[in-house]
């Protein structure tokens, strides 16, 4: 049965946030973006974390390579779109990656390569929504904008008690309502809504919250937590199959570069042409991935023996280019493995 949503007594926004701030500056935990308030920094952990948990930015070095590469706005304004694509090379959803170029070079010929502190000018910023527009005008220059994320939005719902689908017309204005209402009350918006985003994270959890630690139990109006939040009825996943070739020459790969999608720019195993698809040459590999609502099963097959004529999308990248060269992570896994497999045969 569901929690019905609270009516009465709901949360002191004055005193949950003074909890808050107070366990946040106790216990907070250390991370890069924490220890600055550059805007620059904090818009590229905000992107980055925007589809990929901490453990991989940070942990695999994403974070820390992205800043040597282009350490400000102008630095990476001036790449190349392959460049800063390869940089982002295995974090996935690329238009977060093209989106951050684009607004770096706003920033350069638009706002002289500063940064504006005005909340409703950074949410008109390329790739910038309401989150990341709040977190970015909070953490970075103080302004007392809400942080809706999904730890926040758990957080919330079991502070309320409310049971409204987060994710629904509704349950979204709710939830920035209250989070508005929070970040009103106090004198260190950059604070507390760290402490939001980190109670979510390690105590607010969506299974097993640690209730009996939490430093706003006092305020919260949860009768059954892990009840909570609600959300619509999720997507099915659905099934797809995805046929490629390795064309392997003397000088490199033949690979296919992407247009009109998600990952326009970035290169792969060219697509196994319509031609053969009845009669598909022999298998040399089989992997599979996950995308969004999707589960694709990668078969990679042998060239066909009469080879097409390959389109103007098409080119064999030679080997020296091919560990610079943009490539969504599957694919990537998948010709690594390939051309091990023929050095091998090579050697041996």
């Amino acid at each position: 049965m569901r929690p019905m949503p609270v009516t009465t007594m709901p949360p002191e926004p004055a005193a949950t946030a003074r909890q808050l701030v107070t366990w946040f500056r106790k216990h907070g935990r250390d991370y890069p973006w924490r220890r600055t308030h550059d805007p620059y920094a904090i818009l590229v952990s905000e992107i980055m974390l925007q589809q990929t948990q901490i453990a991989t930015v940070l942990g695999r070095g994403y974070y820390a390579r992205w800043l040597e590469r282009f350490p400000d706005f102008e630095r990476l304004a001036s790449a190349s779109e392959e460049q800063v694509l390869k940089a982002w090379e295995g974090l996935g959803y690329y238009r977060r990656a093209r989106n951050l170029h684009r607004l770096a070079k706003e920033v350069i010929e638009k706002h002289g390569g500063v940064f504006p502190r005005d909340h409703a000018t950074i949410l008109s910023l390329p790739g910038i929504g309401p989150y990341t527009a709040g977190a970015v005008a909070s953490l970075a220059f103080g302004l007392a904008q809400p942080v809706v994320d999904g730890n926040v939005a758990r957080v919330l719902s079991r502070l309320y008690n409310d049971a409204t689908p987060v994710d629904s017309t509704a349950g979204v204005k709710l939830l920035w309502q209250h989070a508005g209402e929070l970040v009103g009350t106090t004198d260190d918006p950059r604070v507390l809504n760290s402490a939001l985003m980190e109670l979510g994270q390690t105590h607010c959890t969506p299974a097993k919250p640690a209730c009996d630690l939490c430093p706003v139990r006092a305020q919260c109006r949860a009768k059954e937590p892990e009840s909570l939040p609600v959300k619509q009825a999720r997507q099915e996943i659905t099934a797809v199959t995805e046929r490629v070739v390795f064309l392997r020459t003397d000088e490199g790969v033949l690979l296919e570069q992407e247009t009109g999608g998600r990952r326009t720019g970035l290169w792969k195993l060219p697509a196994l042409p319509a031609v053969h698809e009845n009669k598909p040459p022999p298998v040399l590999m089989r992997t599979n991935y996950g995308i969004t609502r999707y589960k694709v099963t990668l078969w990679v097959h042998e060239a066909p023996r009469q080879h097409p004529v390959w389109p103007d999308t098409h080119r064999v990248i030679t080997f020296a280019e091919i560990g610079s060269t943009p490539m969504p992570a599957p694919y990537r896994r998948a010709l690594d493995d390939l051309l091990k497999r023929a050095e091998f045969k090579l050697d041996s």
